[in-house]
């Protein structure tokens, strides 16, 4: 295994949720000299600086100031990704005490995958906020890392249907099993204890909580010859920390950065999703001017990264003939006719082109004509800021399915095409 791999495999596995993609991004670019802002504060930026902020503690943004001149004579190349994945959340008031067992109503998040659910080793990750000794409130994360939950499949037996025609009722087949007991449990109370054993913070009561389910089984290499990465939550951390290394490794004299944000699974629409404010504002403090910053838009680009739908050799019928992504052949360019996509000729040339510099091969997905086409941050983020932009990502299988798989050379591939975008002199 490589150490970029290597690498990757870490990150994923310590970030379950948003909340915590986030944070480990913020210790990677903390040690790499990236230096932390906080929005409600005033800010002293500098020629040639590297700095981050963050928003809901769940979307990241990471830039690098040009060394020379200003952003509105260099314009800035940004690559843009989302750290929130398909899931099941718990839902706030969830115990339920059914037959002597312990469990958990859960709502789903995003598009997600039913069925790979069932018969899983979950654990559960996310955000809680709590009173502490002094009556104040304070925010925390917790990850309970082992097992602790399940939902278990209906035996073929007393469905023999299951076969050939199962269908998931998410209200009344997905409530989780905690375990067994003689009374309903609070789960409050379980947040506390785990969240006490984990950080040591004297808690009085916890007040509300974002908690996800995850699947234990962690990322691994895999294939025969290790061609492969299967995980979960790849689309779409995997573009979040192929752009991170990428601004980390890139040595740029240009405007450079990186945005994740949350919420795109559930339309990006809120303070922290592209939909939302995030980035306008802060290019807004960088370049206060509205003329200065209309010409620095003018003179960048936006990469919308987000992964891509590679040819199953099972299902090769739900493909376009002639735009099947392979996996380990390249990243993809995504393009639709109706905007679904935010790529064009101008910039998938410019991609084309900055690829070819190093040596990376391309590839193009159009989804059938007869199918209806997923979309992205890079729309969105086009038309709030009038940027010019494409999409693209790498392929994978079983998007939006508790474990996705993605290949190796895709991924190192792809960091190589961002280091060279950063550093480009015209976009």
């Amino acid at each position: 295994m490589s150490k970029a791999v290597s690498d990757l495999i870490a990150f994923l596995k310590a970030s379950p949720t948003p909340f915590h993609a986030v944070r480990q991004m913020g210790v990677r670019l903390s040690d790499a000299g990236f230096q932390f802002l906080d929005e409600a504060e005033d800010w002293n930026v500098e020629q040639g600086g590297r700095y981050f902020t963050t928003r809901n503690g769940s979307s990241i943004i990471a830039w690098v100031m040009p060394e020379n001149g200003t952003l509105d004579e260099s314009g800035i190349r940004m690559v843009g990704a989302h750290t929130d994945s398909p899931c099941l959340k718990v839902k706030p008031n969830p115990e339920l005490h059914r037959h002597g067992y312990s469990q958990l109503g859960v709502e789903v998040y995003g598009g997600v995958l039913l069925n790979p659910w069932f018969d899983r080793d979950l654990s559960m990750a996310g955000r809680v906020s709590y009173l502490n000794q002094s009556g104040e409130l304070e925010h925390g994360l917790v990850d309970f890392q082992r097992p602790v939950a399940v939902i278990p499949s209906l035996a073929i037996h007393l469905d023999r249907e299951a076969n050939k025609n199962r269908s998931v009722n998410a209200q009344t087949d997905l409530p989780l099993i905690l375990g067994q007991s003689d009374k309903k449990q609070c789960f409050k109370q379980i947040l506390k204890d785990q969240f006490v054993k984990e950080t040591g913070n004297s808690v009085e009561e916890i007040l509300d909580y974002e908690i996800s389910l995850y699947d234990t089984q962690g990322p691994a290499q895999i294939g025969v010859d290790g061609e492969f990465i299967a995980s979960a939550r790849l689309d779409n951390l995997l573009s979040c920390f192929m752009g991170l290394d990428a601004l980390i490794k890139a040595d740029t004299t240009q405007g450079a950065l990186l945005v994740c944000n949350d919420h795109e699974e559930v339309g990006s629409m809120s303070a922290a999703g592209a939909q939302g404010p995030m980035l306008s504002q802060l290019l807004e403090r960088l370049v206060p001017d509205n003329a200065k910053k209309v010409q620095m838009l003018a003179r960048s680009m936006m990469i919308s990264a987000d992964n891509a739908h590679g040819i199953h050799p099972n299902f090769a019928d739900k493909h376009d003939s002639n735009h099947g992504p392979i996996l380990n052949a390249g990243p993809v360019i995504k393009v639709n006719a109706n905007q679904r996509y935010a790529s064009n000729s101008e910039t998938a040339s410019l991609f084309k082109k900055i690829a070819r510099q190093v040596n990376v091969p391309v590839q193009t997905f159009v989804v059938r004509s007869d199918m209806a086409c997923g979309s992205t941050i890079g729309p969105i983020t086009a038309a709030e800021l009038g940027v010019k932009a494409l999409d693209i990502g790498a392929p994978q299988f079983a998007m939006h399915s508790i474990r996705e798989m993605a290949g190796v050379k895709d991924f190192e591939a792809l960091v190589k095409v961002f280091v060279n975008f950063f550093a480009i002199e015209q976009v």
